[in-house]
């Protein structure tokens, strides 16, 4: 989408409200467009870059003072837009490598780590960007800015960063030809411990999984 249909000819290109709107349109855009399949030869690769960029927009709103909304109530948004199709269609596409495990919290002492998907956490993170977008497309800027900063505090930042670890890691370990642990029958309604998890781990092989994710090795 244009910047013609995003924001209105009066504002100006370097105002901070347009700049996280554009990156947030671009993320919505790019992610959709990968879950449509077309070059998955791609997709990992390409979804690392729009992930890490949207962080950059989330560190910035993160860093910035609290904003608060015009309004006390939020305005009624009417029904939120499914996206069980782009959360089904990553899974697919991402099928060797979608489950991962994860720390909710770093700074709770002793914390287990638990099955996470990247496909849930895509679309978790695309539905939140979207709540925010339709404000900022009605014209609300401050209630957009509130609600993707009060999000990104409270789930899609933390959401998208252990999606970019992952997602790096997958990268990193077929450029530098180390075989991936497969989490062999792990699934996100369980909850492991690290004993457990060991104990499920298979092996994946490079040839496994680079062709398929277009990602190949550095490593000779």
């Amino acid at each position: 989408m244009s910047d013609a249909t995003l924001h209105n000819t009066t504002q100006d290109p370097d105002d901070f409200a347009v700049q996280i709107a554009d990156q947030v349109e671009s993320f919505l855009v790019a992610v959709t467009e990968v879950a449509k399949g077309d070059e998955p030869d791609s997709a990992v690769p390409f979804l690392l870059l729009e992930v890490s960029q949207l962080l950059l927009a989330g560190g910035r709103l993160g860093a910035h003072e609290d904003i608060l909304p015009d309004e006390r109530y939020e305005p009624d948004m009417g029904p939120e837009p499914d996206v069980d199709d782009i959360r089904e269609r990553l899974a697919l596409m991402l099928e060797p490598v979608d489950v991962y495990s994860e720390v909710f919290d770093p700074y709770e002492p002793r914390k287990a780590p638990v099955p996470a998907r990247i496909s849930d956490d895509l679309a978790d993170v695309i539905a939140d960007l979207r709540h925010g977008m339709a404000h900022y497309r009605a014209g609300r800027t401050t209630e957009a800015l509130w609600w993707w900063q009060f999000s990104y505090f409270s789930n899609w930042g933390s959401t998208a960063s252990a999606t970019l670890r992952a997602l790096q890691s997958v990268v990193a370990h077929v450029r530098l030809n180390q075989p991936l642990a497969e989490l062999d029958g792990l699934d996100t309604d369980q909850e492991l411990g690290d004993e457990t998890l060991a104990e499920e781990a298979g092996r994946v092989m490079e040839e496994e999984i680079a062709e398929p994710l277009g990602l190949r090795s550095t490593v000779k």
